[in-house]
């Protein structure tokens, strides 16, 4: 027999049990913050948030005076990675839990719908003013409200549309259809399934209703493009039958929320002020400055630009409280993966897989040679404000959408939200997306070559 000495520093360290009748299954050392590292611990304590310059204020946690604030260590308020994407969808649907799956963290491949109930509404969004649209939505409806006996809610418009008030045969199902109207009727949390019949613009009007958690959503290309609309018509009861059952897979396409701050810049100015005039904040002082007037998510980008203006558009951009550039040209774009391969790539942009967590940052008809697009990590936190040598104020739209002005002082705050639209895949993820990139953007397509019939003959034999 031989004995081994190994030093004290290879020797397992047992933790220290002042109970040892209890079982040790029962007991975990340390809190839930040692536990799960520092880099949980910093998303649960954030003590600090980086602001502009100029801006100070300083956070005290409960039961602890300002000097014990002021010597803690900063925390982070924002990191890298980005939020984790929620995984419940709509009031009944969910990811399928995986058991290969390491540290709660899942391929994306792997993937898969499930429903915790079987779903009962059903959300129908039809292209508006087109008429080849007419018979598939009938079909449709029918199909979902006699043999799958599903609750269809669509748009009063849609509804109240003349050729579907004239078709005495619908009547009856059109009947049966719930309705709602967009801005005053509340369908976030009734609706199980969206599903939308035309081009891409009815996926991101789907993903415009639902401001927090969004159901699934199973497109169906009828529309002109349809990159995000994998689906063929021909067969929507075989498909449709097959995401009620389950184990459909699904793309997690992530979304922007983004907050539209009105004249933060003369907010900050009077506090700096009323600081430093040694007076107390008035809560009363020009109530609108840094008021949040719009918060939103977006599935595509958010698009700052010149508008009417014949000036060049000149605005600073900032990441996480940085002053990282000044954009001085048409514009500039902030997308997402998804909205990669829409205005941004027409701006010049690289494509990325929706599956890539980040952010594209993207000048439109910038005034220099090196301003190329940047990539940056989607847990950032980008701000963009009118420079102070602006010659005009901005315009901002959202998805092409609710367009406003954007003047001096005012500030746009984008980051990644942790709401993302489930989008069902036809096939799979990588599949699904490469076929829409030759299909839809005939990417890469080219006149082949033809092969020398004689490999002897080729100039590099010659000599």
């Amino acid at each position: 027999m031989f004995l081994c000495y190994f030093p004290a520093e290879w020797r397992i360290q047992r933790p220290h049990r002042e109970h040892p009748s209890k079982s040790p299954r029962r007991r975990r050392k340390g809190t839930r913050s040692q536990r799960w590292g520092d880099g949980h611990e910093q998303l649960l304590w954030e003590v600090e948030r980086r602001r502009l310059p100029g801006q100070h204020e300083h956070l005290e946690p409960s039961g602890s005076a300002s000097d014990t604030a002021e010597s803690s260590p900063k925390r982070r308020a924002h990191f890298l990675h980005g939020p984790y994407p929620a995984t419940h969808f709509g009031p009944k649907a969910c990811i399928l839990p995986n058991p290969t799956s390491v540290m709660h963290i899942q391929d994306p491949a792997s993937q898969r719908l499930t429903w915790n109930k079987p779903p009962v509404n059903v959300l129908v969004i039809r292209k508006i003013r087109d008429e080849s649209l007419v018979e598939p939505f009938k079909e449709l409806c029918r199909f979902l409200v006699e043999e799958k006996q599903m609750m269809v809610y669509v748009e009063r418009r849609v509804a109240d549309d003349a050729t579907l008030s004239k078709d005495e045969a619908f009547g009856s199902i059109r009947n049966q259809l719930c309705t709602f109207r967009e801005g005053y009727d509340d369908i976030s949390d009734c609706i199980d399934l969206i599903i939308c019949l035309g081009g891409d613009g009815t996926l991101l009007y789907a993903s415009s209703l639902f401001q927090g958690s969004v159901p699934p959503v199973m497109a169906f290309h009828l529309g002109s493009l349809g990159f995000l609309t994998p689906f063929k018509f021909e067969s929507y009861k075989t498909e449709v039958a097959k995401v009620f059952e389950g184990n459909a897979a699904i793309t997690l396409r992530s979304r922007l929320k983004v907050k539209v701050v009105k004249d933060m810049l003369q907010r900050q100015q009077q506090q700096q002020q009323q600081e430093h005039n040694g007076l107390p904040p008035q809560g009363h002082t020009n109530s609108e400055a840094g008021k949040v007037t719009l918060q939103l998510q977006v599935l595509n980008e958010v698009v700052v630009d010149r508008g009417p203006s014949s000036y060049l558009s000149n605005v600073d951009l900032y990441l996480d409280g940085r002053l990282i550039t000044s954009v001085q040209g048409d514009g500039v774009i902030v997308s997402t993966p998804t909205g990669s391969t829409a205005y941004a790539a027409a701006a010049g942009a690289s494509m990325i897989h929706p599956n890539v967590p980040a952010i594209m940052v993207t000048p439109i008809c910038p005034h220099s040679l090196s301003f190329r697009p940047i990539v940056v990590p989607a847990g950032v936190e980008l701000m963009i404000t009118l420079s102070p040598d602006a010659r005009n104020t901005a315009w901002v739209s959202f998805d092409g959408r609710k367009r406003q002005e954007i003047q001096y002082g005012d500030c746009i705050k984008i980051t990644t939200s942790c709401y993302p639209v489930p989008s069902i895949c036809c096939h799979d993820l990588v599949y699904d997306w490469f076929e829409s990139l030759a299909q839809c953007l005939h990417w890469n397509v080219r006149k082949r070559q033809a092969r020398l019939a004689d490999v002897s003959d080729s100039s590099d034999t010659e000599n």
